[in-house]
Formats: structure tokens, C-alpha cells, sequence
């Protein structure tokens, strides 16, 4: 299953974005702890390479901490990067910090006492809108369990000369790697109706059976796991109601495994790596370069094939 999102107020928000990049000073990038490459947006990340930025992996008590902190050390090595974990629920010295950490990384503006402008942008349903309120002390942007609830740029003024502006969570066109979609949608950053439950459950268990185990034993009450994806799919469905006239269903056995990993019944769980992402990019230079020579082949044969007409 191939999965894809990109509604057309995602198209208006990467228009409105770029037209304001010429005034911002600094990127503040708001990502999934639990895929903090995958909430990546590429357009963004294209877009803003000459701005310095701060790398704030939200929803941190959801995910592995062991995991979050390989991906502050592998982000950290970018040049002007800075990383924060933090569960927004919990703020604590948010307010205060993330002022200090944009006038470092913005120094001249700081050092004349001119107003910084800072851009925050994210994926859908990471956080950005509770981030927002967290740093406006007030409820400015709307927050909600679903994606796409912020569709409209907006400006908050913070008493400490540092200004930002808000933009509305914005996926991209092609999801180059089918695993990027699965991981957006275990996340919610896609919204549940184009979402096909069964295969995303199987691809949840792929991943959970290795490398989660026993969060999944503690949750279903399992002595031992399932030697494969369609095994826990079936245990699923037997412990918590998934059976449908005495057969697994699996669409609801996925629903269920999905429904468990958001809500951390299942632990605290990354579902990717520095060392996994860096395979799927090589996987994904492969498949542009193959997909080129056989464009170009293409090409070639109409070439020849023009030309061929040309000379009868």
C-alpha cells in the first residue's frame, strides 16, 4: 500500500510559506519524536537551508528515549542545528529557553536589538498549534487530535523581541518511500480515512515483533510472540475483541495494534533509526536513478523513432 496525503490547503500554506521566508531569521521545526525523520518535511528542509534551526522533537514521552537522544546526536552534526526533546503537555522552561536559543542562533539581530522573526513549521499533528499556545501563554491556534486543524497562517508577538509566525501543518506531494507513509500514518499525522488498517497494522507488527517485544508480551498477554506480522495480527484480534464470526479480522486487529501504539499501551517506541533512514534514502537514490535511465531510454526510442519518420 502506497500511501498519500496532500490536500489543497497544503498547496496554498507551501506558497505562503516560501512568499514569507525573506523575513525570517530563524527555523523552528517541529517534529515527531517517534519518526523524527519521517515528520521531516522536504520542502521545508529545502527551502530553509540557509536559516539556522531548532529541531524541536515533540511528543518525547511517547518515544524511546534511548532513540530520541541518537537523533539529537545525529541532528546536532548539521550545521547551525539545535535539538530539544519535549512533551508540550509538560512545558516547563519552554517559554524561556526557546527565546534564548533564537537569539544565539541569531546573533547580530540580537546583539542590535532588533526583532527576530521565527518561522514554525511542522507536519500535520505534531504539536505545532499546542507549541504556539504554549509560547503565546494563551490559546492563539487551535489544537486538536486530528491533522490539519491550523489552515491559515498566524503571527504572535512575543514580549521578548523575538516574533513568530505560525503556519499551517503541511505534508508534501510524494511520500518517496512507502515506509514514510506507514510511519506518518501510525503517528496520525494522515488522516484515518485514507488510511487501509490492516496493511498498516502488518507493517507495525514488522516492525514491533524485533524490536519492541516486550511491550507487545505485557499488552496482549502473550508467553511467547507470534513468529510473524499475520501471528500477532490474530493474537490481537483473540485478546481484545477482533474476531469477526470466529475469524481474525484483520482491518480490525491492525485498528487495535494502531489504536495501542499512539496511545504508548505499548511502550515508549521510535520506528525508525538513523541507520534504518540512511538505508531507505540509499533506496530511494536508487529508484530516482533507475527511474531516470528509463526515462531516458524512453526518450531515446521516440527520438529514433521521429527520426525514422522523418526519413521515409
Amino acid at each position: 500500500m502506497s500511501i498519500q496525503w496532500y490536500p489543497g490547503h497544503m498547496h496554498k500554506a507551501r506558497k505562503q510559506m516560501l512568499e514569507l521566508l525573506p523575513r525570517i531569521d530563524v527555523l523552528v521545526e517541529i517534529l515527531d519524536a517517534r519518526v523524527p525523520h519521517s515528520s521531516q518535511n522536504p520542502v521545508i528542509a529545502e527551502a530553509c537551508t540557509h536559516l539556522p534551526v531548532i529541531k524541536l522533537l515533540s511528543k518525547d514521552d511517547l518515544a524511546d528515549p534511548a532513540m530520541t537522544q541518537a537523533w539529537q546526536t545525529h541532528f546536532e552534526q548539521q550545521d547551525n542545528t539545535r535539538t530539544l526533546a519535549v512533551d508540550l503537555r509538560m512545558p516547563g522552561k519552554l517559554k524561556s529557553l526557546i527565546p534564548e536559543l533564537v537569539r544565539k542562533l541569531a546573533p547580530t539581530k540580537a546583539e542590535q536589538n532588533r526583532t527576530i522573526n521565527v518561522l514554525v513549521a511542522g507536519i500535520p499533528n505534531v504539536g505545532k498549534s499546542t507549541f504556539i499556545n504554549t509560547m503565546a501563554g494563551r490559546p492563539a491556534a487551535k489544537t486538536g487530535n486530528e491533522p490539519a486543524v491550523t489552515k491559515a497562517q498566524q503571527q504572535i508577538n512575543l514580549e521578548d523581541g523575538v516574533i513568530l509566525f505560525d503556519s499551517p501543518g503541511m505534508l508534501w506531494p510524494k511520500l518517496e518511500h512507502n515506509n514514510t507513509g506507514f510511519r506518518l500514518a501510525a503517528t496520525s499525522a494522515i488522516k484515518n480515512t485514507v488510511i487501509d488498517f490492516e496493511d498498516l497494522g502488518l507493517y507495525l507488527a514488522d516492525y514491533l515483533l524485533p524490536n519492541y517485544p516486550e511491550g507487545l508480551k505485557e499488552r496482549y498477554g502473550l508467553k511467547s510472540l507470534p513468529k510473524d506480522s499475520l501471528g500477532l495480527i490474530s493474537a490481537v484480534c483473540q485478546r481484545r475483541g477482533g474476531m469477526k464470526a470466529n475469524e481474525v479480522d484483520y482491518y480490525k486487529g491492525g485498528e487495535i495494534l494502531v489504536s495501542d501504539f499512539r496511545a504508548a499501551r505499548l511502550g515508549r517506541i521510535t520506528l525508525e533509526t538513523p541507520e534504518v533512514i540512511a538505508q531507505e534514502l540509499l533506496e530511494v537514490e536508487q529508484a530516482r536513478a533507475l527511474k531516470a535511465e528509463r526515462d531516458a531510454e524512453k526518450e531515446a526510442k521516440k527520438a529514433l523513432k521521429k527520426a525514422g519518420k522523418r526519413h521515409t
